[in-house]
């Protein structure tokens, strides 16, 4: 298997455009160059696949204020995404942010690929996940996804075909703790930590690519259907 990049700045970390030394339309051409040095070096994207993770963040504010995120989000947009012809890997938390996140995008739609990107780790409302289908953007789901009730609600009424599973690892394992725990089959022998480590087993409370399974028995159980089903 291969490893793929991203290239692009986390709503989060919005900041550094404005703390960069020679300011953020520098750190923006910098990222495009190291974006264009990928996917040249590759044959028109293999190494560096999407724009993002980019987007926006209104839970963590402490962050990073909703102004500069909202700024920085466009001009990733404007500066990267449609100059690289990449699709956007994107992040959003609150519905507020969806609802900006929305209205962004729709402005600059006819701008970006045909298969436009996805909304990674997608734990929001039904009505937002149903209008960035209609937009053409996959939905993400990862432990983060599927940790209420009303999270696992929403997956169940997903279209299928607008699914993509992820894990989002070294983040958002899925926890006894959440509602879709009680779906998961599948098991890994663990360490209690890192330094610990052994070839074929996990560490404990860190999610691993191989959770990916775990993703896609929980999705499966919750919607009722064979895990086959849902992987095709």
């Amino acid at each position: 298997p291969e490893l793929i990049c991203t290239v692009g700045v986390h709503p989060t970390r919005c900041g550094e455009f404005e703390e960069f030394a020679d300011g953020p339309d520098a750190y923006l051409a910098a990222l495009l160059a190291c974006g264009r040095e990928a996917c040249a070096q590759n044959g028109g994207g293999v190494l560096c696949g999407a724009v993002g993770e980019c987007g926006l963040d209104y839970d963590r504010l402490q962050f990073c204020p909703k102004d500069v995120q909202l700024r920085y989000f466009e001009r990733q947009l404007e500066g990267l995404a449609v100059p690289l012809g990449l699709p956007l890997f994107l992040h959003c938390r609150t519905a507020d942010a969806a609802a900006d996140l929305l209205a962004i995008l729709k402005k600059h739609r006819a701008s970006l690929p045909e298969t436009p990107g996805v909304v990674h780790s997608f734990d929001g409302r039904l009505e937002d996940a149903e209008e960035f289908i209609k937009l053409g953007f996959f939905i993400g789901l990862n432990g983060c996804s599927l940790r209420t009730a009303e999270n696992l609600d929403v997956v169940q009424k997903l279209p299928a075909d607008w699914l993509l599973l992820e894990t989002d690892a070294p983040w958002c394992g899925i926890k006894a703790s959440h509602a879709g725990h009680k779906f998961v089959k599948s098991t890994w022998e663990e360490v209690k930590k890192p330094e610990k480590w052994e070839e074929g087993k996990c560490v404990k409370d860190r999610c691993e690519p191989c959770h990916l399974r775990q993703v896609l028995e929980v999705i499966a159980g919750c919607r009722g259907e064979d895990v086959g089903k849902v992987c095709q």
